[in-house]
């Protein structure tokens, strides 16, 4: 694969929220693995996020960790002084902070609410606000914010964490359209089960993946790369005519038909037969 190719990031300047773990971290390396300089960002995960920034320094860019709680607005801002600062600008703005939880809708409280939309979507929009600002100063930038395929399909207990997700989708699409005649450019990637260090927290070290990757076209469950071959994708030349789309990266999950077996199995039922020629 040539350097065009794999879409070289020298001489961008990158901020990842919430990149001391999981997919937030598989994003930031990419693009410093392509030559970005990068800010990570991180909450609770400080080892991860410094560690991160030890590895992007190894690849020869500039890089650092910075912290900042996302239910305090003042830390956001906070977090966007410091990473133009730093980097001397920003480019590119990859939205991945978030948390989860699941419960009962009637067993929700106000703290919790309150909590994953202040992180997931309160957060993102003014921590994209004061970024812009930089980004309008060259009249060019790319934003990308992370939702789910929580945003398209349901499970239950998760009332509020698919609520933020979805409103992710809209916010990208409407934002998008103000921003890109000013030369900004904004997406958004709604992955399916990616593997991270949550999910053997949540459920347990015996965590089969390769039970679970039979459920899944493409035969394995994602890593947090897999999301950040597509970040950078879409913060490249390379995807300037994608504008405001919100791109599903899910093995294949949400295109197998609820409520109809196995994907793999033959159906058993036949349809057409008295109006379809041969079926």
């Amino acid at each position: 694969m040539t350097e065009e190719q794999s879409y070289s990031m020298k001489g961008k300047r990158v901020l990842v929220s919430g990149s001391g773990t999981g997919i937030g971290t598989g994003v930031a390396l990419a693009f410093a693995q392509r030559g970005a300089d990068v800010v990570f960002h991180y909450s609770h995960s400080e080892a991860g996020a410094v560690k991160g920034a030890e590895q992007a320094r190894a690849m020869g860019v500039k890089s650092e960790a910075f912290g900042a709680d996302f239910n305090d607005i003042d830390q956001v801002h906070g977090l966007a002084g410091k990473a133009i600062d730093f980097l001397g600008g920003v480019d590119v703005l990859v939205n991945n902070a978030g948390i989860t939880m699941n419960a009962p809708f009637e067993e929700v409280t106000v703290a919790q609410f309150d909590t994953l939309y202040n992180v997931n979507i309160r957060a993102m929009f003014f921590l994209t606000q004061a970024v812009s600002m930089d980004m309008l100063k060259r009249d060019k930038g790319a934003v990308i914010n992370l939702s789910s395929v929580h945003a398209y399909h349901g499970l239950t207990e998760h009332t509020i964490y698919a609520g933020t997700k979805g409103a992710i989708v809209a916010f990208t699409r409407v934002l998008s359209l103000e921003m890109a005649p000013k030369g900004i450019r904004v997406n958004a990637i709604a992955p399916g089960w990616i593997v991270v260090e949550n999910h053997h927290k949540a459920m347990g070290e015996d965590l089969d993946l390769d039970e679970a990757a039979y459920n899944i076209p493409a035969g394995f469950v994602g890593q947090p790369h897999d999301i950040g071959e597509l970040a950078l994708f879409l913060a490249s030349d390379a995807s300037r005519y994608i504008v405001g789309q919100t791109l599903v990266v899910d093995g294949g999950q949400m295109s197998i038909m609820a409520n109809m077996g196995d994907f793999r199995q033959r159906r058993q039922w036949k349809f057409g037969k008295d109006y379809v020629p041969a079926s």
